[in-house]
């Protein structure tokens, strides 16, 4: 199947340069891209580039489709819209006969992190929810390193949106953990990881587990930080989501 590129604005010609390198790789999928850019107040303005990827047969069934929102790493932020899906869960869905997930994989500003993103990312969330057929009770939250440090903080502040969350090699605030007893949780840390130590996805596990969550850590064993970008080709993930509803 071919790829559409549906391009806003000016990103017309960064987004056909950023993407045309990898086009040969990703011949399954529809892929589009764009810009959410909205002023939620008098005063705040949203703008996000994003990548979303439709499943195959997307518009074609009348169903709900589940939903993947992504948050990638630092070394992704900027503005290349490509690189959002380097690592995570579009790279692995590209090699896949039959991915049955909306993926949104939202673009960092450089400079900024997810932490200070989180209003954004619900707005853009909600106007995702409101343009495509989503299953609103099957939304799930991922994201490694920077992006795991984004999905413990987002789920934090808006638990009632995500069916489950898989925090990769990143952290949170344990005093919050409570906000997620219904949430359930499978962290990925690698033990060698010297950039962001283990102890940051323990800690959290623990909390959440301690407020009566459900939450489970994976040690990739004898990894640096650089194995987060592997743990999204792990098929027991997309499963694992699917195992869990609202």
């Amino acid at each position: 199947m071919r790829i559409k590129l549906l391009v806003c604005q000016i990103l017309l010609a960064l987004i056909l340069a950023g993407c045309g390198g990898v086009a040969e790789k990703t011949t399954t999928r529809p892929m589009s891209a764009g810009q959410y850019d909205q002023k939620l107040e008098k005063q705040i303005t949203v703008k996000l580039d994003y990548l979303l990827f439709l499943p195959e047969g997307y518009g074609q069934k009348e169903k709900k489709w589940p939903l993947i929102l992504f948050l990638h790493g630092a070394g992704e932020r900027g503005d290349n819209l490509a690189r959002v899906k380097e690592y995570g869960p579009i790279s692995f869905a590209e090699k896949q006969k039959d991915f049955p997930f909306i993926v949104i994989a939202p673009l960092c500003p450089k400079r900024q992190t997810w932490l200070s993103k989180t209003r954004d990312l619900k707005a853009l969330l909600d106007e995702i929810k409101a343009k495509y057929t989503v299953d609103k009770q099957r939304i799930y939250l991922t994201g490694l390193s920077m992006g795991g440090f984004g999905t413990w903080e987002l789920a934090c502040d808006y638990p009632e949106e995500f069916a489950a969350i898989v925090p990769v090699y990143g952290g949170g605030q344990a005093w919050r953990a409570r906000m997620l007893k219904h949430v359930p949780v499978w962290a990925f840390h690698g033990d060698k990881d010297k950039l962001v130590s283990i102890e940051r996805s323990r800690e959290m596990v623990n909390a959440v587990n301690a407020r009566g969550g459900n939450a489970k850590l994976t040690i990739d064993h004898n990894a640096k930080h650089i194995g987060c970008t592997k743990t999204h080709n792990n098929k027991e993930i997309y499963e694992w989501f699917l195992s869990h509803k609202k």
